[in-house]
């Protein structure tokens, strides 16, 4: 089976902004009862998606993330094949890795 997208990730300036956005046109529910108020939604398909506040304060970014058997061997190839990795496997919750890469172009892309 092919690679599948579980994670969309919005991030921007004004991260509550965003959230009242894509609720108000996607009518998205969103759970914020976290740290940081970063939105969560999930849809019946198991993909998941996150919108808040980037972390630097910087312009708005869109990253989706692909699951991985294999993560190291991804960025293996992603390094093989003129991409960039950007953030090496790193543990973010109890049994969630995740890394970050760039395509040739620089689109940033996440596994997990």
């Amino acid at each position: 089976m092919a690679a599948q997208v579980i994670h969309v990730e919005v991030l921007g300036k004004d991260g509550q902004a965003l959230q009242r956005f894509y609720q108000d046109v996607f009518g998205w529910q969103l759970d914020t009862n976290n740290p940081g108020g970063y939105g969560m939604y999930r849809q019946a398909d198991g993909l998941t998606g996150g919108i808040g506040p980037s972390s630097d304060g910087g312009a708005g970014h869109v990253t989706f993330y692909v699951h991985a058997d294999d993560p190291q061997a991804i960025l293996d190839r992603v390094s093989a094949s003129g991409g960039q990795v950007l953030m090496p496997l790193t543990e973010v919750a109890p049994e969630t890795t995740v890394a970050l890469f760039a395509d040739p172009e620089g689109h940033v892309v996440g596994i997990m």
